[in-house]
């Protein structure tokens, strides 16, 4: 493959550029309304028993969590007669709506007091609306443009699902556009100052503008087949120019370097592909399999982000040992044009990575000690991680749907949207079934955290019935031919342990049917639940197919094993420093200001360490390919190290800071959890790239000697036919080494 490219970037470079170019301009006119067909969910269940209960209560009774929670305000008062009339004919008004397949209110309920403000100046409506995610957003959109804020001199206020959806997806839009305005101009002059000159600094961009264009053609295939995340276009924008610049850094300088010794363009982009091009393809290989993981989890929003990762990691390396090869091959040395003024190169003995490497290895031990002291400091805070769903407190504070959260946590003593919902399927006659139905409401009732259960029977409250709330406007909606449902009010936040503790206490009392137990708590505590049930294969699959590449790289079962401990390691730091800022509420001002949940969102985590662990294995493979070639040609493991990391730490420093950069930009969003995701992504990279390659590696490769290159005999000899090396350097010929030696 490496030939086949080399030949194509300089026999044929003119017709790899034309073809690129019209495959650019392809991909643009699919890719460009890609944002039209992405949707904001995506973060529970599709089989879980709380996506079963909603699917039964929207098929046999029309209902569900409602799409819109509106609140209505009237300074006459939610009891006023006039404001009464005027209520009763927005409900009905709103029932009748296409798409809508039930609204009720305080008002058409009968006046339930719940559905009122302690203050008496505001009441609810509730409207449930067809179809699926793409139509509830379209139809609220819809709903909101034509009432605006006001109906007949009542003020409206929307919140509820379909408003947090169509905020979350414009407030995205808005955040993209914004991040790519500090990412462009920040990311260009930062690529001047690394590569001294504006031609060859222009060239990463290129790739990125590349390996996004593309992505977003492949995103708005798959919307043809299966849902996807607008999220994924932050991952598109974010990996394509990080993995952008990191490739043609690792390219370019490699090209520059063999132009500096005499090659000619030729002899340059040969050497450069079998080396550093071989390099990268294996390095995107690894960063795919990191990403791939995510497609075993169950919510379209993990899938997604993998869909667009593996798009944009692979279009990109593609472009890097085409592409890339192809543009250099025809700028030669105008490659360097327009140029600061480059230092003279110094021997590597004398070089800072070098210096740092010696100065670990001769103290290994402490360093490696304190430096792991520090990352467990960092992590400790992990052990109290809290999680929950991204909803209205995602927001901003002023967008409408988080001002209705705030209305209803603050102005309703009970939490009438955020109710458990108990689904009873084939049930029978339900009025044959009351008495079994009314003990069972009364059980609920009494269970901790419960405000209040409605049914068929009646209203209950601590075992007992709620006189006055049985009527036939407020118990009709409980009713089907072949199946009921109980409404458990809660009074505790879904999103906190209480919430999902009364799930579980909903779920474990003794039912006279068959239930499905639903509602936001519910939804929470099933995708935790599958989450941990995928982890395990998540984790088994990265673990397996790096520690197999990364023996393919180096002929080691050591490194590999150090490599995924050390990555743990400084994850974990990671998460532990994204629950102290985002959870427990340190630095808010400093981040751009945000609302402190006191939770995670549950995908985050996950999703944070796939990333985070592949692009952390991109460097290690730079890394550890050079350590082993410095290795092979000298049998020298201390020296190999140093050199190594010498040869190979500025670059790779200069490729984590232009990808902090890139992550760091995603603090400009208004959504908080692409907050977490961007510091917590910047946090890994520059982590890795600098406690974890400048001090854990040397010294842990140090205090493991020649043993760091030990395997089995029969992996040795598997190793020698198969193994994978940067260079075609054979090695020095020394003694393959055992653990009891250490150099």
């Amino acid at each position: 493959m490496i030939g086949h490219c080399t030949r194509w970037a300089t026999d044929r470079s003119r017709i790899v550029l034309g073809l690129a170019l019209f495959l650019c301009v392809a991909a643009g006119l699919l890719g460009a309304g890609v944002k039209q067909d992405l949707l904001p969910g995506g973060f529970v269940v599709p089989s879980a028993e709380s996506t079963r209960a909603q699917e039964l209560l929207a098929e046999r009774f029309g209902s569900g969590e409602p799409s819109v929670v509106i609140v209505v305000g009237t300074p006459a008062g939610a009891d006023d007669p006039a404001t009464r009339d005027r209520g009763t004919r927005f409900t009905a008004d709103l029932a009748a709506r296409a798409g809508v397949s039930q609204a009720t209110s305080y008002w058409s309920l009968g006046g339930p007091p719940a559905l009122r403000s302690e203050r008496g100046d505001s009441a609810l409506v509730f409207v449930q609306l067809r179809g699926d995610e793409s139509e509830v957003i379209d139809a609220t959109r819809e709903l909101m443009a034509d009432y605006g804020t006001g109906y007949d001199g009542l003020s409206l206020s929307y919140g509820g699902r379909g408003p947090v959806s169509v905020e979350t997806t414009d407030q995205t839009q808005r955040d993209l556009v914004r991040a790519e305005l500090i990412i462009i101009p920040v990311t260009l002059i930062v690529l001047v100052i690394v590569f001294r000159g504006l031609v060859a600094a222009a060239l990463p961009l290129l790739l990125g503008l590349l390996s996004i264009v593309g992505t977003l053609a492949v995103l708005r295939v798959l919307t043809w087949f299966t849902d996807v995340s607008v999220f994924a276009m932050n991952m598109t924008t974010g990996l394509g120019l990080g993995l952008g610049i990191d490739y043609s850094l690792f390219i370019i300088s490699r090209f520059r370097e063999e132009l500096a010794r005499g090659a000619s363009p030729r002899e340059a982009i040969g050497t450069t592909l079998r080396t550093a091009g071989r390099t990268v393809v294996f390095s995107a290989v690894t960063v795919i399999l990191c990403l791939a993981a995510m497609l075993l989890f169950p919510m379209y929003f993990l899938r997604s982000f993998a869909y667009a990762g593996i798009a944009v990691v692979l279009l990109a390396m593609v472009a890097a040992v085409t592409v890339l090869p192809a543009v250099l091959y025809l700028l030669g040395p105008r490659v360097d044009r327009w140029s600061l003024r480059r230092r003279a190169p110094r021997p590597v003995e004398r070089g800072m990575w070098h210096r740092i490497a010696t100065v670990v290895m001769r103290r290994p031990l402490p360093v490696a000690t304190g430096v792991i002291a520090l990352l467990a400091l960092l992590a400790w805070p992990f052990l109290g991680i809290k999680v929950g769903f991204a909803g209205a407190q995602a927001l901003p504070r002023d967008a409408g749907s988080h001002r209705v959260h705030d209305i209803l946590a603050d102005d309703y003593p009970s939490r009438e949207a955020q109710s458990l919902t108990v689904v009873a399927d084939r049930t029978g006659d339900p009025a044959g079934r009351r008495t079994d139905l009314a003990g069972y409401a009364a059980a609920l009732s009494r269970l901790p955290n419960v405000t209040r259960v409605d049914s068929l029977a009646g209203s209950y409250v601590d075992g007992a019935p709620l006189t006055g709330t049985d009527g036939a406007a407020a118990t009709a909606r409980f009713a089907a031919a072949d199946a009921t449902w109980l409404s458990v009010v809660p009074s505790v936040e879904p999103f906190t342990d209480a919430g999902r503790q009364l799930v579980r206490d909903v779920r474990a009392t003794d039912a006279p049917f068959d239930v499905a137990v639903g509602g936001p708590s519910a939804q929470l505590e099933d995708a935790v639940d599958g989450l941990l049930a995928k982890l395990p294969w998540a984790l088994g699959v990265i673990a397996v197919s790096l520690f197999a590449l990364l023996f393919l790289l180096t002929g080691s079962i050591v490194v590999p094993l150090k490599a995924f401990v050390l990555n743990l390691l400084s994850l974990s730091a990671t998460f532990g420093s994204m629950v102290w800022i985002f959870q427990d509420g340190h630095l808010v001002e400093a981040l751009g200001g945000f609302v402190v949940t006191g939770y995670i969102v549950v995908t985050m985590p996950i999703m944070i360490f796939c990333i985070a662990f592949g692009l952390s294995m991109d460097y290690e493979v730079f890394l550890l390919s050079r350590i082993k070639e410095e290795y092979d040609a000298g049998g020298d493991n201390t020296a190999a190290v140093a050199h190594g990391l010498e040869r190979t730490g500025s670059i790779v420093s200069a490729a984590a800071l232009l990808v902090g950069i890139v992550f760091l930009s995603f603090l400009s969003s208004d959504v908080i959890f692409m907050k977490m995701l961007g510091l917590g992504l910047a946090l890994a990279v520059l982590l890795d790239a600098t406690v974890v390659r400048g001090a854990l590696v040397p010294a842990f490769m140090r205090l493991a000697g020649r043993a760091n290159w030990w395997a089995p005999g029969p992996l040795r000899r598997f190793h020698a036919r198969f193994g994978l090396r940067e260079s075609d350097t054979e090695p020095a010929g020394q003694p393959v080494p055992q653990p009891a030696g250490h150099r």
